[in-house]
């Protein structure tokens, strides 16, 4: 079990804004995860809450990969308020699950780690 962070590369974030916005993904997956799923998140929660942050160049890119991921998996894109270096509206990234590794990494298991 793990849950999946997908930050769009070319924005360029900066270090503060990136955490905000991979925890915006992170609770907002988590929430529709335990909404839909609550075994799931116990399974998760038990085996110690991994997560993996990824990078996507383009904000194409991560819609691209949204549409992928079939329904049946807990996903949500974060778009930026605007409030201090993006303009509103902006997708920054894309939270997924907590869900079964084998099935995530169908998806993201190609992408690089945020490093």
């Amino acid at each position: 079990m793990k849950q999946i962070i997908v930050i769009v590369k070319e924005l360029k974030l900066t270090k503060g804004k990136m955490a905000a916005q991979a925890s915006h993904a992170s609770l907002g997956a988590y929430k529709l995860t335990k909404a839909k799923y609550p075994e799931l998140v116990e399974e998760w929660e038990s085996e110690g809450e991994k997560k993996v942050t990824i990078y996507v160049e383009t904000e194409k890119d991560l819609l691209e990969l949204y549409n992928k991921i079939p329904k049946e998996i807990p996903k949500i894109i974060i778009r930026d308020a605007g409030r201090t270096q993006l303009e509103p509206g902006t997708i920054t990234c894309l939270g997924i699950g907590p869900y079964r590794d084998i099935e995530l990494d169908k998806y993201t298991g190609k992408l690089k780690l945020v490093g």
